[in-house]
C-alpha cells in the first residue's frame, strides 16, 4: 500500500476479474475505492477457490483495501442510492451494461464532469469472458504442441484490461483537471486482446505471411528458448536473449566445437543472430538436450547463474508459495485480518517506491461493512434515515 492517490474517491460496481482488478490497483496506491454490491454479495462473492466455510479466497484478494456498501439493487431506492454515490464521488469504475440505470449519460445529468470507466466484453455491448475472447484472437491455436486448442489458465485479458482501466481513469482525471470535462471510457476485453495481438506484431505477421504461426510447444518463437531435462529429472526452461548469454551458455555446456560444426555445415553464425538460432533449432536442440541430460540441475543452475543465463525450473504453485524469495521475504507481502479467518501472505502494491513508506496490505471488507459510514459521509444522510433504509432492507450492513 502507498498513499499516492489518497485524495481520490472511486465508486466501483463490478464483479469477476477485470473491473475489480482496476479498483484493486487504485486502492493499493491509496485511492478510497468504495465497492457497491447487492446485499449478500454479487455473482462473484462465492467464486472458487473457497474455504471449507465457503468464503471466497478469490474475492477477498481481489477486493483488498476497498470499502463495501451493500444495497438492494433490485429496488428503485437502492439503485438511486448507487446513482447518488457515483454523482457525489465523480469517479466510477464498472462492468455493468452501458445502458440502463448506470449509463454514463444518465449519471452525468447530475454530474457533468463525471468520469466513468466501463469494462465491457465486446464493443457492441455483447457479453464475453477472458476465455472466449482468447479463443477469438487465436492464442489457443498457438498454445501446446498437438493439434487441439489449449486454453491457458491465466485470465490474461481480464488482468490487462483491469490494469488498463486504472490507467484510463487516471488519464481521464488528468484531462478533466486541464479542461473541466468529464466523460466515459469504454474498454472492451476484445479490443484489449486484439490490440495487444497487434502491438506484439502478431496481426502484421499473419497478414504478411498469409498463414498462421506453427505451434511450438514450449519453444520460444524467434529465440533460442526451450525446456530441457537434466540428469536428475528436473525440467528447466532456458532462454537466451543476448550474444553474451549465448556465448556463456555454450561455454557452460562445453558445446563450442559442436556448435561451430553446425555453423560451418550450414554457412551461418549464431553469435549475434536470434533468428538464426531459432531457424536452425533442429540441429541445435539435440546438442543441448544431450549436454543438459548429462548433468544434474544444481550443477547447471550454478553455472547458468554465473554466466547470467536466464533459466528456471518448472515448479508447482505450492512450490512457489513456499519459496522465501518469492513470498516470505518479499516486501510486497504482509499480513492482514482476512474476512475468511484464514491467515496467509497478503499481496500489496506490486511496485516498490524507495522514496515512500510501504504500508502493510489491508483486508477485504465484509459485504456492507462500510454502508453506514459511506452513506453518512458521501450523501450526508442522517443516522435516522440510514436506520430506516436498513430496516427496509434497502441497505445492508456487515
Amino acid at each position: 500500500m502507498y498513499n499516492l492517490l489518497s485524495a481520490l474517491p472511486v465508486i466501483e460496481a463490478s464483479s469477476f476479474v477485470a473491473s475489480p482488478t482496476a479498483g484493486l490497483y487504485l486502492a493499493q496506491f491509496g485511492a478510497e475505492v468504495i465497492r457497491v454490491d447487492q446485499i449478500g454479495g454479487g455473482p462473484d462473492f462465492r467464486r472458487w477457490p473457497v474455504t471449507a466455510e465457503n468464503n471466497s479466497l478469490y474475492w477477498e484478494n481481489l477486493n483488498r483495501a476497498k470499502k463495501s456498501v451493500a444495497l438492494d439493487l433490485g429496488r428503485p431506492e437502492g439503485r438511486e442510492l448507487l446513482q447518488e454515490l457515483v454523482r457525489a464521488t465523480g469517479q466510477f469504475v464498472t462492468n455493468f451494461p452501458a445502458g440502463g440505470f448506470l449509463s454514463h449519460e444518465l449519471l452525468a445529468e447530475g454530474r457533468p464532469d463525471l468520469i466513468t470507466v466501463r469494462v465491457m466484453g465486446w464493443a457492441d455491448g455483447s457479453p464475453a469472458l477472458d476465455y472466449t475472447v482468447n479463443n477469438s484472437v487465436g492464442y489457443p491455436m498457438l498454445t501446446g504442441a498437438g493439434s487441439e486448442p489449449v486454453n491457458h489458465v491465466l485470465p490474461a485479458w481480464d488482468l490487462l484490461t483491469g490494469a488498463y482501466a486504472a490507467f484510463a481513469l487516471l488519464a481521464a482525471i488528468q484531462r478533466r483537471a486541464a479542461t473541466g470535462e468529464g466523460g466515459e471510457v469504454r474498454l472492451p476485453l476484445s479490443d484489449v486482446a486484439i490490440g495487444t495481438v497487434a502491438n506484439m506484431g502478431g496481426l502484421a505477421e499473419v497478414l504478411y505471411t498469409g498463414e498462421n504461426r506453427p505451434r511450438l510447444g514450449n519453444a520460444v518463437y524467434g529465440l533460442f528458448g526451450r525446456d530441457f531435462t537434466t540428469r536428475d529429472g528436473q525440467r528447466t526452461m532456458i532462454v537466451v536473449v543476448t550474444p553474451r548469454q549465448w556465448a556463456n551458455l555454450i561455454a557452460a555446456l562445453n558445446l563450442g566445437e559442436a556448435v561451430a560444426a553446425v555453423e560451418a555445415a550450414r554457412g551461418v553464425s549464431f553469435a549475434k543472430d536470434d533468428g538464426l538460432r531459432f531457424t536452425h533449432r533442429d540441429a541445435l536442440y539435440p546438442l543441448f538436450e544431450r549436454a543438459i541430460a548429462a548433468r544434474d540441475h544444481a550443477d547447471l543452475a550454478a553455472a547458468f547463474d554465473a554466466g547470467g543465463i536466464v533459466h528456471s525450473p518448472y515448479r508447482t504453485m505450492l512450490d512457489a508459495a513456499n519459496d522465501p524469495a518469492l513470498v516470505a521475504d518479499n516486501p510486497i507481502f504482509g499480513s492482514a485480518a482476512n474476512p475468511s479467518g484464514f491467515a496467509y501472505p497478503a499481496a500489496g502494491a506490486f511496485a516498490t517506491i524507495p522514496q515512500a513508506e510501504r504500508e502493510p496490505p489491508r483486508p477485504a471488507p465484509r459485504n456492507g461493512e462500510h454502508s453506514e459510514a459511506v452513506l453518512a459521509e458521501r450523501l450526508s444522510l442522517s443516522s435516522g434515515e440510514i436506520a430506516r433504509l436498513i430496516d427496509a432492507g434497502i441497505v445492508g450492513v456487515g
